[in-house]
């Protein structure tokens, strides 16, 4: 399964990566419906690093683990992109691989792209609740967007 979304904010390209590489930011762009409790989160997300967090899912604790790693040389070449990948090391799907890439759009201007391919885990539990998740990323995004703009684009 794969999921994309991605939309511009009025923000310099190292202003944006730097507030995607920080832990706080990933509390701040979480929906306040989705209960999250960040467990092991370096301060500033890098490649080899990883974080964990618990979420759940109504009375589901779910765990989630995640590995950082840096983007492909062909994606960062051009010095105009920058970003990161979090895959899934423990959680609810098979396989989960995240790409953030923050691209310059001009001065001031950059572009955020959110690629997610996922395979659900075959598992009485897991699979639906997998699902679930997959089914709310449109959701999860828009706020995402707003929240972004909202932190980063000065008025």
């Amino acid at each position: 399964m794969r999921f994309e979304r991605s939309f511009s904010v009025e923000a310099p390209l190292d202003e944006v990566a730097a507030f995607h590489g920080s832990a706080a930011s990933l509390k701040a762009i979480t929906p306040p419906m989705v209960p999250m409790r960040l467990l092991e989160i370096p301060e500033t997300l890098a490649p080899g690093q990883e974080m964990s967090f618990k979420m759940w899912l109504g009375p589901v604790p779910v765990v989630w683990r995640a590995g950082l790693e840096a983007l492909g040389d062909a994606e960062s070449a051009s010095g105009e992109v920058a970003g990161f990948v979090d895959r899934q090391l423990q959680g609810p799907f098979e396989s989960w691989v995240h790409t953030h890439r923050f691209v310059a759009e001009g001065p001031g201007r950059t572009r955020v792209e959110d690629r997610i391919e996922a395979r659900v885990r075959k598992h009485l539990l897991w699979g639906p609740l997998a699902y679930k998740m997959w089914l709310g990323l449109p959701v999860l995004f828009a706020y995402r967007r707003w929240k972004t703009r909202r932190l980063l684009e000065r008025s």
